[in-house]
């Protein structure tokens, strides 16, 4: 958001805000604690609004102070759609991996229930609530579709944080040549795991190689470490805040389980390992276009505010006019 953001902010009032409760139960359930672990809460919020700060940034929580102002709104969940959303245009933007759906997440996807009751990303993109949706290759937007969003409202624009991993081979990371593993917050987000058989299953990969452990930002750091000095060899290296990009671009081979950033190892033509099916992630890869994908989301914004008429409307004038004569 804050790289679409660059190419917006010289032309328009633009203000921030981050995942937030909406409706009485989702605020109730903040108000118990109970979501202390995701991005809505905690320190995951504190993160964000730190980030606010320190880049002088105008803040809206909620989009309390301007909720009838707004004249476009972004997003890259749909999972959860405010009604300061739902009241004007607005914009999905791919922000990462979607996470396969389970029993359950077919199930709230049946009952027409919010997706964050999923309790993953399942559901993330297939929502069909926004006016437009930025997808980041042609194989997500085909995926978005069969899960239930409208092909008319999906454009391919590429994904900003993800679209030019080749960026990431020149960095000060100090270590080279290592077997990396990129875990996930399984159990934070109450699924089961079977931590110590994923982290021998990494050590028979590694094959004497160095090892080294990228804990995801949501794991609890003191578990999480713990298990892994029980099951791997002693001079295995952990980080949890250290740049993950720079990490896998120094690596000889990556293990993933849901995570994005197997895309990143995939594009530097790094041999991976996930518990998503390989050959589907090639289709799903998204686009390298060298940094571009931002800029583009900007301007079918910078378009759209300008439209009169639904997203569906605009995008098929749009590809009209952009389609070779």
């Amino acid at each position: 958001m804050f790289a679409i953001y660059q190419h917006l902010k010289d032309d328009f009032d633009c203000w921030f805000t981050q995942f937030f409760p909406d409706k009485p139960w989702e605020r109730a359930t903040k108000a118990l604690g109970l979501v202390e672990n995701t991005i809505m809460s905690g320190r995951f919020k504190k993160k964000g609004e730190q980030f606010v700060q320190d880049h002088g940034l105008q803040y809206d929580y909620r989009g309390e102070k301007n909720y009838n102002d707004y004249a476009l709104v972004f997003l890259c969940t749909d999972s959860i759609f405010p009604r300061v959303a739902a009241r004007t245009k607005s914009i999905w933007v791919q922000e990462g991996m979607i996470d396969p759906i389970d029993w359950w997440g077919k199930l709230v996807k049946k009952l027409g229930l919010p997706g964050y009751m999923a309790l993953r990303t399942s559901l993330n993109g297939s929502m069909n609530a926004a006016d437009i949706y930025c997808a980041a290759s042609q194989g997500y937007k085909n995926f978005f579709s069969k899960m239930g969003t409208e092909k008319d409202r999906i454009v391919v624009t590429g994904m900003p944080n993800f679209d030019h991993c080749a960026q990431f081979l020149n960095n000060d990371f100090p270590y080279k040549d290592y077997v990396l593993v990129c875990s996930s917050d399984i159990r934070e987000t109450f699924k089961r795991e079977d931590r110590p058989a994923f982290i021998k299953q990494c050590v028979d990969i590694a094959a004497g190689r160095p090892l080294v452990f990228k804990l995801h930002p949501n794991e609890i750091w003191d578990r999480a470490y713990k298990e892994i000095m029980q099951y791997a060899p002693e001079d295995t290296l952990v980080f949890q805040k250290e740049d993950t990009n720079h990490m896998i671009a120094n690596c000889q081979e990556l293990i993933t389980q849901y995570s994005t950033v197997v895309y990143v190892g995939m594009a530097l033509g790094k041999k991976v390992h996930s518990y998503f099916d390989v050959d589907e992630l090639r289709e799903l890869m998204p686009l390298q276009n060298g940094g571009s994908s931002a800029e583009l989301i900007a301007q079918i914004g910078r378009e759209y505010i300008a439209f009169e008429g639904p997203g569906t409307a605009f995008l098929k004038q749009r590809s009209l006019q952009n389609s070779p004569s």
